[in-house]
């Protein structure tokens, strides 16, 4: 569904001529989807306070997730009309793959270590491959 937010998404940024706004929008209206989802399951809203506990082992670091998220959602409201949806999320998977490869390399938040070999560096190259095949047709 990623593409189809981001195609939605852009829409609302041409509406209101900001990808930034159309970016805040597009968190507020998920954020009360979110509360009222967890209203209707009658959600226990007192595990939140674990997460601005000091002692919970929740590194305030973690907290960036947010901003990692609103910096996802902005570029692609700005690089789909530019590039294109298929060109924008070929990036997009090629990078997230990158990403994944390092982490579990190094077992990056507690995830197993997973080295990279050459059979996972040739799947990264084939993705490559497919972001540049996409780009040139």
């Amino acid at each position: 569904l990623a593409p189809l937010q981001a195609g939605m998404n852009t829409r609302m940024g041409r509406a209101i001529g900001d990808p930034f706004y159309a970016a805040l929008i597009s968190f507020a209206v998920g954020t009360a989807g979110l509360f009222v989802y967890m209203l209707a399951c009658r959600a226990d809203f007192s595990s939140l306070r674990h997460a601005a506990d000091i002692h919970s082992g929740v590194h305030w670091s973690i907290w960036l997730a947010g901003l990692l998220g609103a910096f996802y959602v902005t570029a692609t409201i700005i690089l789909t009309p530019r590039l294109g949806t298929a060109l924008t999320f070929s990036l997009v998977v090629a990078g997230q793959l990158v990403m994944a490869l390092i982490m579990d390399h190094f077992g990056s938040f507690s995830i197993p270590v997973q080295p990279v070999n050459w059979a996972r560096l040739a799947g990264i190259v084939l993705i490559t491959a497919g972001v540049v095949l996409i780009r040139k047709f």
